[in-house]
């Protein structure tokens, strides 16, 4: 299944590489040129559309779990400083994204959407320290029925020129379901409360909509 952002981008594709293809065969008449030429252009279609795929994913919802927001590899879990919500203490569990991940962004938990911002910014490679406070990025925060309030952080990345967040203020989160696209790599950052407990290894590798990421040990 294709996701519905990347309309564009493979009918564009599609230009290209048909003419890519057309002209190899219309106009070059070196047989190994050719054939490289139709290689590429394969090469480069198949490239666009698994960017864009978007495989169902299976949530069990679960009211004291918080679920990977994106498919990726955890490569940050520690205590940070929080200054633009909570404005204090969180535990920042961050998701790098390459090329190659599937790049729909879900919601960690359900519950309502209490906060929603968009940020232009640069574009710093991901893993870069300042990314999470200068690049371009949303943050989207959700309050649950238990009042444990999760925020997330979409970040634009060296190649990542465009975030796409549907979140709105008021809006009703469903854990698992649907709440942005990232193109191009990135990385999605998560603030848990402290004391939340983190089942996860640096390193580790997550699947959006399905694996477990943190565990509310209270009400």
């Amino acid at each position: 299944m294709i996701h519905r952002e990347g309309i564009a981008s493979i009918i564009i594709a599609l230009i290209v590489t048909g003419f890519i293809s057309f002209s190899a065969y219309k106009w070059i008449e070196i047989s190994w040129l050719k054939i490289i030429l139709w290689i590429f252009s394969l090469a480069l279609l198949v490239i666009v559309l698994q960017f864009f795929r978007n495989p169902s994913r299976t949530t069990v919802q679960n009211e004291n779990h918080v679920i990977a927001p994106a498919d990726g590899k955890v490569v940050i879990i520690e205590e940070v400083e929080e200054p633009e919500f909570f404005k204090g203490k969180r535990l920042l569990v961050s998701i790098f994204m390459s090329p190659f991940n599937v790049h729909v962004n879900r919601y960690p938990i359900s519950g309502e959407v209490i906060f929603e911002k968009y940020h232009p910014g640069k574009y710093l490679v991901a893993w870069h320290p300042k990314s999470s406070t200068e690049n371009e990025r949303t943050t989207v925060v959700v309050q649950d029925s238990n009042n444990h309030q999760v925020m997330f952080r979409q970040i634009a990345g060296a190649l990542a020129r465009r975030i796409v967040c549907y979140s709105k203020k008021g809006d009703r989160a469903e854990q698992g379901g649907e709440m942005g696209f990232i193109k191009f790599g990135s990385r999605v950052d998560v603030y848990l409360p402290i004391g939340t407990e983190v089942p996860l290894e640096l390193g580790q590798k997550v699947v959006g909509g399905e694996s477990i990421i943190a565990k509310f040990t209270s009400k």
